[in-house]
């Protein structure tokens, strides 16, 4: 009886998490057009809806209704199975995010390596979209984003493992506990006001978040201009829905990382401002990153791929290593 309880609480958390995962997305798609509209000083959606505000919804429904085409050359079971792997792995992250004090579905003490090792599983997904599609074009949009994902893997766990080093815990609610009395309290020891290498660690880990989402400029998996939509081209209807759906989960997902690693968790803004602490501070520091990853979008061109590779191997994974040795003389010297 006990494990049947069990069970069915898991399966309610599941739930509540996708509904909250597939509202996010749709809020994130309308809120990109929004702010492509106003940096392009279009007016962006405004006809399905009050301002627009169910467009997003009817896109949703339409892909939904589209016809569902796999190649007769396809590798038909893995084509079906990859999108529901990248967006599984996308959606398990979710678990160990912790939205408040007591708002987090799985607390488990090694919570930052769960996310980096479950987050992995996508680039499976994607080389599994590209292979089994069997298309020139897929394939090459699948390696390139496995070898774009696989490198700056490695600059990203190094500016996470600076973290840990300061924390000395893997579980999220220490390290958002390590930053208590929020984002800039006197009693927050190591944030990035106080700590020169914390602060580089944010600055790598930021950089190399958005090459592991694909966004712009380190969106070269589907460069339009020469492999049509990269790993995803075969795919139509609510397959190729599932893709952005991931896409835009983890972009959600890395912003309330770098949050919980970096910038107070949802332990506040501003020491005495009690409306600020808790799930509305959390997703002011969540939201105002998000709208820096749409805005670098919608502002800078993309990299060729010489360049992308180029960033993380003789620049960005120098300066992580560079930063870890600072971050433990830091630590040796001062605590």
């Amino acid at each position: 009886m006990e494990l049947l309880s069990s069970l069915i609480f898991m399966l309610v958390i599941a739930a509540a998490l996708l509904g909250f995962v597939m509202l996010l997305a749709l809020i994130l798609v309308l809120a990109e057009r929004k702010v492509s509209a106003y940096m392009q000083d279009r007016v962006g959606p405004r006809r399905v809806g009050p301002f627009g505000s169910l467009q997003t919804i009817a896109d949703a429904i339409k892909l939904l209704l589209k016809e569902d085409i796999i190649s007769l050359q396809a590798d038909r079971k893995l084509f079906i199975l990859a999108p529901y792997l990248v967006f599984v792995s996308s959606f398990a992250v979710f678990a160990a995010i912790p939205f408040g004090r007591n708002l987090i579905a799985s607390d488990i003490n090694i919570g930052i390596l769960y996310i980096m090792a479950i987050s992995s599983v996508v680039v499976l997904g994607i080389i599994m979209a590209g292979w089994a599609s069997n298309s020139k074009w897929a394939l090459l949009g699948a390696m390139r984003s496995a070898a774009q994902m696989v490198s700056y893997e490695i600059p990203l766990a190094l500016s996470i493992l600076s973290v840990i080093m300061l924390v000395g815990s893997l579980r999220m609610q220490d390290i958002v506990g390590a930053q208590s009395g929020g984002l800039f309290s006197a009693q927050n020891r190591w944030i990035l006001l106080d700590n020169p290498f914390t602060f580089l660690a944010f600055f790598i880990y930021f950089i190399s978040a958005l090459s592991e989402v694909n966004r712009t400029p380190f969106d070269l998996p589907e460069a339009e201009s020469e492999l049509v939509a990269g790993f995803h081209t075969e795919y139509s209807g609510m397959r190729f829905a599932l893709f952005f759906l991931a896409e835009y989960a983890n972009m959600f997902a890395v912003s309330a990382i770098a949050v919980t690693l970096f910038l107070g968790g949802w332990s506040g803004i501003l020491p005495g401002y009690t409306f600020l602490n808790g799930v509305p501070g959390f997703v002011i520091k969540v939201s105002v990153l998000v709208f820096v990853i749409m805005w670098l979008r919608w502002t800078l061109p993309r990299l060729r791929v010489d360049q992308l590779m180029s960033v993380c191997w003789k620049y960005l994974i120098p300066i992580a290593f560079f930063n870890l040795i600072g971050v433990g003389v830091w630590i040796l010297i001062f605590d």
